[in-house]
């Protein structure tokens, strides 16, 4: 299993990643992103880190 973490101090807000994959991640009430799952069968984790335009996203395999 992937361990995606997400730097909550780089984080943006921006929501691409809750856009590309709302099963892995959501908004928090503090505007940053969190994951809430480590593992999709319908996205791919390491193209939407990709997409982080802060780079916020890591995903260990």
């Amino acid at each position: 299993m992937a361990k995606v973490t997400i730097d909550k101090e780089t984080c943006v807000g921006c929501g691409l990643c809750v856009n590309s994959c709302p099963d892995c991640f959501e908004m928090t009430s503090d505007g940053v992103a969190k994951v809430k799952a480590h593992e999709c069968s319908t996205c791919d984790l390491h193209e939407i880190a990709s997409q982080c335009p802060v780079n916020a996203i890591a995903v260990q395999d």
